[in-house]
């Protein structure tokens, strides 16, 4: 069975990856998770200068989901580069590190700095964070969008995904735009903008009031966008959202997705990616598929 997936010029060994701040920087889950089985590894996104993050509480539990307001908490670049990353080139996997800025510069300055590090397969241009001021408006104005990605491309010869937004009216148009500007594939999507309120107190139960809705409840939008989004550009979709069996991520590949990062799942079942490691051949099997090239984008919508 050849799990093999292309994401333009990423190759990955398998379709299944870690989505950014669901997995840390990987060493906390070696003792849980056989990290080099992984087709990928996102961890936690970085910014330029170290980013204190968003005042307490930062996260709420819903019905079907989490809603979180972490604010991009993290260490900076160089600590990063420094304290973490030496252990995650280590692991025989993928390593696509995701990065945001609050400008142009931010991302340009970014992308120079890790285009000379050695061990990194690919940047995750994180230009959708609901939870921070600036850096999202990258992800909701086209032109923004594309000229953000253009330029890490001409500094930066990494592969390059563009994680996008759901909080806009038309994902496509981003999409395409991400596309124009040089991205290897996107990925779709971020969380979906919501709100938890304590009514007696009469207050948010964010600190920021505002968060990112992730999990379960938001699996059916992703699906959508997924679809929309494969039908009108060219280059591979990473599936997001809501990613918690096999059955999942075989939807995700069905509708268009060339792989899955799994997120919320990692916190409540931390071996759930092995799990669906172990089930992805029989999955593939009961399509009569040896490849993920003969599942990928295979759905069959009725005519209107």
């Amino acid at each position: 069975m050849d799990l093999q997936v292309q994401l333009g010029r990423l190759t990955l060994k398998n379709p299944i990856m870690v989505a950014s701040g669901t997995f840390g920087y990987a060493r906390e889950m070696a003792g849980i998770v056989d990290l080099g089985r992984l087709g990928g590894i996102v961890p936690k996104t970085i910014t330029r200068d170290p980013r204190a993050g968003n005042p307490p509480p930062r996260t709420v539990e819903t019905m079907a989901g989490l809603l979180n307001s972490i604010g991009l908490d993290n260490d900076g670049l160089e600590a990063f580069l420094e304290k973490q990353f030496p252990y995650l080139a280590s692991i025989d996997t993928a390593i696509v590190v995701s990065v945001a800025g609050k400008s142009y510069e931010d991302f340009m300055y970014l992308a120079e700095r890790l285009s000379a590090v050695a061990g990194i397969a690919a940047l995750e241009l994180n230009v959708s964070c609901p939870n921070v001021s600036g850096g999202v408006d990258f992800g909701t104005d086209p032109a923004m969008c594309e000229k953000v990605i253009r330029g890490v491309r001409n500094v930066c010869d990494h592969p390059l995904l563009a994680k996008l937004t759901p909080n806009v009216t038309s994902v496509p148009v981003i999409a395409q735009a991400a596309a124009a500007g040089g991205a290897d594939a996107v990925a779709l999507i971020n969380t979906c903008l919501g709100m938890a309120v304590d009514w007696r107190r009469r207050q948010p139960r964010l600190g920021n009031v505002l968060g990112g809705l992730s999990g379960p409840a938001i699996k059916p939008i992703a699906l959508r966008i997924v679809y929309q989004v494969a039908q009108t550009v060219e280059i591979p979709i990473v599936g997001i959202g809501g990613i918690a069996s096999i059955d999942d991520c075989m939807e995700f590949f069905v509708a268009g997705a060339s792989a899955v990062q799994i997120g919320t799942a990692n916190f409540y079942r931390p071996s759930v990616t092995m799990d669906i490691l172990e089930r992805l051949p029989a999955a593939l099997g009961e399509l009569s598929a040896k490849s993920m090239s003969q599942v990928i984008g295979t759905i069959q919508c009725p005519a209107r």
